[in-house]
């Protein structure tokens, strides 16, 4: 069951930092001076009570974002795409580090190839085969877990 506060209910320290970070983008944005900003954050950390708190974002406006995924971008009607998650990175960063061997050792082998008249057997493939397939196992598994 929610209680609707009353001005004479304690705030939390969460409570706190909720105002905190609304005067913290009012001042970020230009809607406070830094005086001001400096006023109500030393209020706000000496208010008790919700009746304390309310006064000091009053003439604030909350501005609601709206959620990532949710999102529409213009002239679309599809979701825009989530941002990349720190794993869809890693796997960025592995595949390309993958790219770079295979390309190294493809250029070795041509080389040799060059130098010698005629290519030789195409070891390059141990290098690509094995690293590719783990990576695109991976790949795949974490795409079927995210779906």
């Amino acid at each position: 069951m929610t209680v609707p506060y009353q001005p004479d209910m304690r705030a939390s320290d969460s409570d706190r930092e909720k105002i905190a970070a609304r005067l913290r983008d009012a001042h970020a944005e230009g809607r406070l001076t830094l005086t001001e900003f400096q006023d109500r954050l030393e209020a706000l950390y000496k208010a008790q009570t919700y009746g304390e708190l309310e006064p000091l974002v009053r003439d604030i406006p909350v501005v609601r974002t709206p959620h990532p995924s949710t999102e529409v971008s213009k002239g679309s009607t599809t979701p825009a795409k989530p941002p990349r998650s720190r794993g869809d990175k890693v796997m960025v960063v592995l595949w390309t580090l993958w790219a770079c061997a295979v390309s190294v050792n493809l250029v070795v082998w041509v080389l040799t190839g060059i130098t010698n008249g005629e290519l030789p057997y195409f070891w390059p493939a141990w290098v690509a085969g094995p690293w590719g397939a783990v990576l695109l196992s991976i790949t795949i598994m974490r795409r079927q877990l995210r779906d």
